[in-house]
């Protein structure tokens, strides 16, 4: 393999890249109209969970579409009292854990009426003055709002900065700002991105049924969805783990809907929070003006009114995913004989790992570290950026991974075309389950990006995975 030195045709390509600094924590607020739908207090349960790999900084409880007048923060309380009964055991585990008290102080009220009706004069409240005070700290990291219900509270926010701060001190903070919303679950939603056409919002607007979030808990015909099962979370979350899983309610309308706003700030070595077109854990997104006929403005959401957007917004992206299954004899897996295709493809092609991942972490609740298991470590045999010319073989290797508790790994790589800008599937010249694998790069007229994804899986129970991403750019041969 030549690898080419980086030149100014190429910077352009590189300036996406993310630096060493991509996996540090990531600061969240998360907005929940907690006690709508059971869904939201099971996202905090699994939230809490990963305390210690993301910097909370607010809880607000909120109204929403469907719990206009009512606010909920001593559920809130209840959940992280629970979580506190364990947290000693959780530390066993991993380190730093807040305490229960110091989560219980970060829990703020937005006002309990809806949409509209909280924004303006006098309407500020302990959750959106809670938004402006992290957005004020010396802080240059991103401040990721985790929307589960409605946005008000962050509606508030922006019109207060916006009749209190110069042009410049608001465009500063705006540009700190990165909203993930889980639909729109009231009318302050389309008046944000409107209002604030410069804000990076993630969101899937109109009906719920066109959404990506479902990727969370539907079940995908002729796949195995054990692991969103009513059984499996009996098992494996609810019982016999401790207060924290006996907090976590049994499904009502769909499970954990919410979840998908935090799930790419967890650093697992495939999550690029800043570049929701690259994939990982919470979903995948283009930033694009979805036509309003493709937003499901019919379907159901609660009766919020679907308008045209006014611009670019990062919403609903396509995968195509055949998951790869266990071969009882020879090669250690074989392609599944059907592929899934659409939104929720892109979260529920990586459901089996993150739900394992928080079965791992249920137990950490109750059982010693000798008794649990713990991710792998991945690591590549090279740099995370390559640059190939047309033609050349290359090799991608992950052969210097680990496992904390011993464990026996397997590997699995495969090209993920919808994330670069080279489309076209690329097939490995080697098993795909090898620790080092070899490809064959493609003929190309210009400079193209491809990314390769290594999952390093250990044999623990129950399975745990962690990544790595190579982003490969591809040049033309002379």
């Amino acid at each position: 393999m030549r690898l080419l030195p980086v030149t100014t045709m190429l910077a352009a390509a590189l300036v996406l890249l993310p630096a060493a600094a991509a996996e540090n924590r990531q600061r969240l607020i998360v907005l929940s109209d907690l006690e709508a739908d059971p869904d939201d207090s099971q996202s905090l349960v699994r939230l809490l969970l990963y305390s210690n790999q993301i910097d909370i900084e607010a809880l607000v409880a909120t109204t929403s579409t469907h719990q206009k007048t009512r606010i909920a923060p001593e559920s809130m309380r209840a959940i992280i009292a629970a979580y506190g009964k364990v947290q000693a055991n959780l530390s066993k585990h991993e380190a730093g854990y807040p305490k229960a008290a110091a989560l219980k102080s970060l829990v703020r009220e937005g006002l309990p009426v809806y949409g509209m009706q909280g924004v303006g004069e006098g309407k500020d409240s302990a959750g959106s003055e809670a938004i402006i005070k992290a957005l004020e700290k010396h802080d240059q990291r991103p401040l990721w709002i985790s929307v589960w219900g409605g946005a008000n509270t962050l509606a508030q926010a922006l019109y207060r900065m916006r009749h209190d701060r110069t042009p410049a001190e608001l465009a500063r903070m705006i540009g700190k700002l990165r909203v993930y919303a889980i639909s729109d679950q009231d009318d302050t939603g389309i008046w944000i991105r409107t209002q604030f056409p410069q804000l990076f919002y993630i969101v899937s607007p109109g009906g719920y049924g066109a959404a990506t979030w479902g990727g969370m808990h539907v079940a995908e015909p002729g796949f195995d969805n054990t692991e969103v099962g009513n059984s499996w979370i009996a098992e494996h979350i609810q019982q016999g783990h401790g207060p924290l899983g006996a907090a976590y309610p049994d499904v009502g309308y769909g499970a954990e809907g919410d979840t998908p706003a935090f799930l790419s700030l967890i650093p697992n070595g495939l999550n690029a929070p800043e570049h929701p077109d690259w994939g990982g854990w919470g979903g995948r997104y283009e930033l694009y003006i979805p036509a309003l006929e493709n937003t499901d403005p019919k379907g159901f959401n609660g009766n919020v009114p679907v308008t045209q957007e006014s611009r670019p917004i990062w919403t609903n992206a396509s995968d195509s995913y055949a998951p790869m299954v266990f071969n009882e004899y020879g090669r250690n897996v074989r392609a599944h004989d059907k592929t899934a295709s659409g939104f929720k493809t892109t979260i529920w092609r990586w459901r089996k790992e993150f739900q394992n991942d928080f079965a791992a972490r249920m137990d950490w609740t109750t059982k010693p570290y000798s008794a649990a298991n713990h991710p792998p470590v991945a690591r590549l045999g090279h740099a995370a950026q390559l640059t190939v010319r047309s033609g050349e073989e290359f090799m991608l290797s992950a052969a210097g991974s680990t496992d904390p508790d011993g464990d026996s790994l397997s590997y699995l790589w495969f090209h993920y075309p919808e994330a670069g800008s080279y489309k076209t599937p690329l097939k490995l010249n080697s098993a795909e389950n090898l620790a080092a694998v070899w490809i064959t790069a493609p003929k190309v007229d210009q400079a193209e990006t491809a990314h390769f994804v290594v999952k390093v899986t250990d044999k623990g129970k129950p399975a745990l995975t962690r990544y790595q991403r190579v982003v490969v750019t591809f040049v033309p041969a002379s």
